[in-house]
């Protein structure tokens, strides 16, 4: 027995019924590009996370032009 059977939160069933309202609203071939995009999220919130703002930004240098 898992944990979110003891708390009554979620059963296998309930899981098994949240999948396939999924799969008929997206479709099978969109739901790899949704989890694609979720995953790209993530990294970009781990990324904003750890980055470290006590650095200054450097700044881009101006083009030179050639005379």
């Amino acid at each position: 027995m898992s944990i979110f059977t003891v708390m009554g939160i979620m059963g296998p069933w309930q899981i098994v019924v949240i999948v396939l309202l999924i799969v008929l609203l997206f479709g099978a071939k969109r739901i790899p590009e949704l989890m694609k995009g979720a995953g790209r999220g993530v990294k970009e919130f781990k990324d904003a996370i750890n980055k470290d703002y006590t650095e200054p930004d450097k700044k881009p240098e101006p083009p030179k032009v050639e005379e």
